[in-house]
C-alpha cells in the first residue's frame, strides 16, 4: 500500500551535485521537508527513500494532509 507511493515520490525527485564533490542532494519538491544528501546518487536516493517513508508514516498518524503523487495515493 506504501510502497507505490514511496515509488512515485522516488521518481519526482531531483538530485544535484554538490560543489567540490560534496555527494548529491535529492528532494521531492511535492513533501515539504523531504530531502537526503549523501556520496553518491545512489547513496542519496536510498536515504530519500527511508525519508520519505518517515515522512509519509508521521503525516499517516497525525491524520495530516498528504498530497496525491504521479496518481497514487497514500491512504
Amino acid at each position: 500500500m506504501l510502497a507505490p507511493y514511496v515509488q512515485a515520490a522516488l521518481r519526482l525527485a531531483h538530485y544535484e551535485r554538490l560543489p567540490d564533490g560534496e555527494g548529491t542532494f535529492g528532494s521531492v519538491a511535492a513533501l515539504p521537508g523531504v530531502w537526503a544528501s549523501a556520496p553518491t546518487q545512489e547513496a542519496c536516493r536510498e536515504a530519500l527513500q527511508e525519508v520519505i517513508e518517515d515522512w509519509l508514516l508521521i503525516h499517516l498518524r497525525r491524520g495530516a494532509a498528504v498530497p496525491a503523487l504521479d496518481g497514487c495515493e497514500a491512504g
